[in-house]
């Protein structure tokens, strides 16, 4: 259908097809100056009315508007610029093109530049798509050394669900034949603000289940989602419950795109939407079948004709709940406009560590259980791009010994003849943690053994080997293996090999987190910024309980439906055993981790703990010209993930601003409460925008978070508590190393005394002999 539909569109705008197919392969260049490489997101320029011809338009959508957009290279995962090195080098970006809509026009704006030494009637830069040349970027010297840009036609026509396009740059800088591949005159580099500019057209899609999770969420976009959830007015709890649920697959899904979830009381105009509730709570205008039962739909939009909206259905609560929980978990076998569910089982519960985004920490993990293809794990050219190996641990793994993590590391490479600069580097997080020589040729394929330092927790006096600061939060990292394959030419002349040097990592070399314990110290809110810990010990939220108000205004619900889509996305499991509370339910969940989601200082939960509260927001009695006052005194203090201060202090902060708190549930040891608060429940969204940025997360520290426009800080303000455990002789080693004096004589003494037994065992012996 897609197809058939993206055919009618090309005949449809074919002029205009030929017309670019038939422009030069390169455009005359120009200097530019470069663009911010800060875009990460897909940006929409604008709309304009589709002008094609409307008989071939018609089964599409004739009255549909045709829109522009800007995808950057950064939002393509080329957040660095593209270095191409070398006589011949290559690199790629992915891009998609969603589901519902399809391409009548496209252009790659080429952001690059390359260096003044190069041969340039010789030297180019090839694009292709899918493995087929499209154009050749020539060089001159015009614009050598600076920035360049250039915009390059491209063939709607070629354009499928996932395309791969690729630059592959030949250099020369001289016309004989003594070359060396490593000359440092070999460069051009292209920059990640370099961009699609796609104009595409929506299609109409059948209403088909087997689409899922299509249109609501496309693969195939790099942008966040945005998907709006249709909610009764004054939903009931068990309907907020199955909301969550939905809104923490969407954002499993979402992954690292991101994910927001606005809360709307009626059908958005020209969107895709979530509908959800029981029959009799639907918004009208819906032609709906009889609803007879727990029923999954996806229906034409009534405000667009070309947007669908999914609704989850029932007569009842219980049925609604049925109806999601098949969908998150069989949707695979769905198919037609709607389905009803006869039975459903969403399994045991989860146990602890167990989220399926985490790797396991109680056995070694190999390398072809972190990578989707084992492909990934080799790599060709003389200095290829990095073998990355993405790293979820739990946030409270602690090093109790200050041990590492043991690493078994077997690979292979393209061995030189002679010894050379050839090394392999072993980075964290771009640090790096050991680079050692790659040796010559032999018959056996090397192996090395080595460990990754692990910050321990703050207390544990450990030296702080490799500074990392996702380690000391425990989320996700990313292990980087770098190998540089240096040229084996030993003279001005000599001959090199054609085929590019080649490395690889072996899939059955492992990483092992298993000697480590589950012990944090709590509050710690860049455990929860990072990965949502402690609530995300259980996959399925079972020990999590979210508190929201008896009256939540539309941005309270956004909040705590956009934050079930982060436990979704941290864990990579729906929240299908979250319990949604309200205030006067707080009481009987002592038992549960407390996620606490208020905009109002006046909310009645944090007045139940405003002895217990790290941060006090002033009542609206005391509010002044509007503004909200918040009072707390400070003994820690961080500034761009740095402590700044220490000791006492206090502050009164007038104007509005939002807070995120951490605390231990007063009555309940050892269970946790992170709350979301705002002067004004408007301000909510700026919590969620902080959750979003990997900039602002790496500020969110201790156990109150202020963001302001300005940006956010972090301090410590109340006592910290322990969660998880250690073993005793952990405890014991702990506190000893703490007295080295103390240590030594204890060794002295317990060598002394084993040498009284000894002996005292030895002249038993011998006075028994003499019996004898």
């Amino acid at each position: 259908m897609k197809f058939a539909v993206r055919f009618c569109l090309s005949l449809a705008m074919a002029a205009r097809a030929l017309d670019a197919a038939a422009l030069p392969a390169a455009v005359p260049a120009s200097p530019e100056a470069p663009a911010s490489a800060s875009a990460a997101a897909v940006a929409v320029n604008g709309n304009a009315n589709a002008n094609a011809n409307a008989n071939a338009n018609a089964n599409a959508n004739a009255n549909a508007s045709a829109t522009t957009i800007h995808v950057p290279f950064s939002a393509l995962g080329a957040w660095q610029p593209l270095q191409l090195r070398g006589l011949e080098d290559a690199r790629s970006v992915a891009l998609g093109v969603r589901l519902d809509r399809v391409v009548t026009g496209a252009r790659l704006r080429l952001r690059y530049t390359y260096s003044p030494a190069l041969l340039f009637p010789l030297s180019h830069v090839k694009v292709s798509i899918n493995n087929e040349v499209i154009a050749t970027v020539p060089f001159d010297k015009e614009h050598a050394g600076s920035v360049v840009t250039q915009d390059i036609p491209l063939d709607p026509r070629l354009f499928t669900d996932y395309n791969q396009f690729g630059l592959r740059f030949i250099g020369h800088y001289t016309l004989d034949h003594c070359e060396d591949p490593a000359n440092t005159a070999l460069w051009a580099d292209v920059s990640p603000a370099s961009e699609f500019i796609l104009d595409t057209a929506p299609i109409k899609l059948p209403n088909d289940l087997a689409l899922l999770p299509a249109p609501f969420f496309d693969a195939r976009d790099v942008n966040r989602l945005t998907l709006p959830f249709v909610l009764p007015a004054s939903p009931d709890t068990a309907t907020l419950k199955s909301a969550g649920v939905l809104a923490s697959w969407f954002g499993s899904l979402a992954d690292y795109r991101q994910a927001r979830f606005p809360a709307l009381g009626a059908l958005p105009a020209n969107e895709h939407a979530v509908v959800i509730g029981t029959r009799d709570r639907l918004p009208a205008g819906l032609d709906l079948p009889r609803i007879d039962g727990p029923t999954i739909l996806v229906a034409d939009n009534p405000g667009s004709a070309d947007r669908k909206l999914l609704i989850v259905t029932g007569r009842n609560a219980t049925e609604v709940d049925q109806a999601v929980y098949a969908l998150v978990l069989g949707r695979t076998a769905m198919s037609g406009a709607s389905a009803k569910v006869e039975r459903v089982d969403i399994g045991k519960p989860r146990e602890p560590y167990d989220a399926p985004r985490w790797m396991p920490t109680n056995r070694p993990v190999s390398f072809k259980e972190l990578v989707s293809d084992t492909s990934q794990l080799q790599v060709s050219g003389s200095a290829p791009d990095a073998i990355r190996l993405n790293l979820r641990v739990p946030a409270d793994l602690f090093s109790w010994n200050s041990a590492g993590v043991p690493l078994n590391l077997k690979y292979r490479y393209t061995a030189p003849t002679v010894q050379n600069n050839s090394a392999l580097a072993v980075d964290i997080n771009d640090q790096l943690v050991k680079s050692f020589r790659l040796p010559v040729a032999k018959a056996d394929d090397s192996e090395g053994r080595i460990q990754l330092p692990l910050l321990s927790g703050a207390n544990s006096g450990a030296a702080n080997a490799l500074d990392i600061p996702a380690f000391r939060v425990g989320s996700s990292n990313q292990l980087q293996l770098r190998f540089n394959l240096d040229s084996q030419k030993t003279g001005l002349c000599a001959g090199v090999p054609t085929n590019p040097a080649r490395a690889a990592v072996d899939p059955d070399s492992t990483i092992d987190f298993s000697g480590f314990v589950h012990y944090a110290q709590m509050p710690n809110l860049a455990y929860f910024a990072n990965s949502g810990f402690p609530f995300t010990r259980y996959a399925d939220l079972s020990q999590t309980a979210i508190v929201i108000p008896d009256r939540p205004a539309p941005s309270e619900l956004e909040a705590m439906l956009t934050m079930l889509g982060h436990m979704g996305q941290w864990t990579g499991f729906p929240s299908l055993r979250v319990t949604i509370a309200r205030p006067g339910d707080v009481p009987a969940l002592a038992q549960k981790d407390l996620l606490v989601i208020g905009g109002a200082p006046s909310s009645p939960v944090f007045a139940r703990w405003r002895d217990a509260l790290p941060l006090s927001i002033g009542n609206p009695a005391a509010q002044k010209d509007g503004l909200a006052r918040a009072a707390f005194s400070i003994q820690e203090q961080w500034r761009d993930g740095k402590r700044v201060t220490h000791g006492g202090a206090s502050l009164d902060q007038s104007g509005p601003l939002a807070a995120l708190m951490g605390f231990q549930s007063p009555g309940a040891e050892g269970r946790s409460v992170i709350a979301l608060a705002a002067t004004d429940h408007g301000r909510l969204g700026d919590l969620l925008d902080v959750l979003e940025r990997s900039e602002r997360i790496t500020q969110v520290q201790g156990d109150v978070s202020l963001v302001r426009r300005g940006g956010v800080d972090s301090m410590r303000v109340g006592e910290s508590y322990v969660v998880g455990y250690v073993p005793w002789y952990a405890k014991l080693w702990s506190h000893a190393v703490e007295h080295p004096v103390l240590l030594g004589l204890f060794g002295a003494l317990s060598g002394l005394l084993l040498a009284v037994a000894a002996f005292a065992a030895l002249q038993e012996l011998a006075s028994r002999r003499k019996g004898l």
